[in-house]
């Protein structure tokens, strides 16, 4: 019932912004009429003023009455077809009112019922929070969630999921309390500890507080294997300026790895920063600033040498753990600048047989072997090394 009285409150408004222009223009033109009319008679009698002065004569007044007497009849009378295209006077007028009084509320109605739902009944905000998950929003999910944790404040599950949530919405401070309720109520974790001090260092613009580094280290506690939880302390240490320390604990788990893990790039940058060393599978490759500066010191023989040394230990790395396609061309030129067509020939048959399902590598692979056969004199970069 009360949106029917809402849609008669509106439909009278958009009639009354119809009619009123319309009553105004109307009014406007009878004052406009009769201002006129008021004027041409005082024109008259100033011109009878003036023949009793002497300053005109009577012809002249006849005249100027005459055409003051036509004017004023002018005023007095609708202008023939005045009415047309003029919102102020007479059927357009009428035809006008009778639009905005009936067709604009019918065409309202018709409207709403062909395009809304009229029959639907209300549906207040708690109805709203109890309909099906699938057919929410995430705003109206989490609104839901948390009226249902302001009224059991001890479900600890419900906690332990809107924490999660909080934190891809970029609301650590409201995460780092969901995961502390959650480890009150449900105990404490390794993911929940290590949860908690992630969202307090979030909070904290990416510095490890006190209080983060509580939580890191209970997790610790519980599995002293957890990367996360470690990689969070390193980087507190790093941040206090103990860079010995935070090497250490930094290298402790890039030992750990397997070397695809997402965060491996990150540690191995921390790692830099504090002056630290990688582990031998990790360090890059090629010389290092100290190799290229001893070569430039060597004899001949001995810069072969060391050469030599650099390409076994790249062909080593490769046979034993494998590489990419660029790491077995680089190979490949690094024995032809070597003038050992014959093992880069070797290689390349060993990186064909190992990217034969990888039509991508095999094409660069054989870009290779084609400008080894071309011009084995060229070997495109120098050998590099990698551990």
């Amino acid at each position: 019932m009360i949106i029917w009285i809402v849609f008669a409150i509106l439909t009278a408004f958009a009639a009354l912004s119809i009619l009123v222009p319309m009553a105004r223009a109307r009014a406007g033109d009878g004052e406009r009429a009769s201002h006129d009319a008021e004027v041409y008679r005082a024109q008259l009698g100033e011109i009878d003023k003036d023949l009793e002065r002497g300053l005109i004569d009577e012809e002249s007044a006849q005249a100027a009455r005459t055409e003051i007497a036509r004017r004023l009849i002018a005023a007095a009378k609708p202008p023939e077809g005045g009415e047309k295209g003029r919102p102020g006077s007479g059927l357009p007028l009428r035809l006008a009112q009778l639009a905005a009084i009936v067709f604009v509320p019918l065409a309202a109605i018709g409207l709403y019922l062909e395009l809304g739902a009229p029959n639907l009944p209300d549906q207040p905000l708690a109805e709203r929070l109890a309909a099906r998950p699938t057919q929410q929003d995430l705003p109206l999910l989490i609104a839901r969630v948390e009226k249902h944790l302001s009224d059991n404040p001890q479900d600890g599950q419900g906690w332990d999921v809107l924490a999660p949530v909080y934190m891809r919405m970029g609301r650590t401070s409201d995460a780092a309390a969901a995961y502390r309720n959650a480890i009150r109520i449900l105990g404490p974790t390794v993911d929940r500890q290590s949860n908690l001090g992630e969202a307090l260092t979030m909070a904290n613009q990416g510095i490890v507080s006190a209080d983060a580094r509580a939580a890191f280290e209970r997790a610790v506690e519980i599995d002293e294997r957890a990367i996360k939880p470690r990689f969070f302390l390193a980087l507190a240490l790093g941040q206090e300026g103990k860079n010995d320390e935070a090497a250490a604990a930094w290298k402790s788990i890039l030992d750990e790895a397997q070397g695809n893990e997402p965060w491996v790039p990150a540690a191995l940058a921390e790692l830099e920063k504090v002056g630290g060393e990688p582990p031998q599978r990790f360090a890059r490759s090629g010389p290092s600033a100290g190799d290229v500066a001893a070569a430039s010191q060597m004899s001949e023989a001995d810069r072969a040498q060391m050469i030599e040394g650099m390409v076994a230990g790249l062909e080593e790395r490769l046979r034993s753990e494998g590489g990419d396609a660029e790491e077995w061309v680089r190979l490949i030129r690094a024995y032809t600048v070597l003038g050992r067509q014959d093992k880069a020939m070797e290689t390349f048959e060993l990186a064909a047989a190992s990217f034969e399902d990888d039509p991508a590598a095999l094409d660069k692979l054989k870009a290779a072997r084609q400008a080894l056969e071309t011009d084995p004199d060229e070997g495109g970069e120098e050998p590099t090394q990698s551990n």
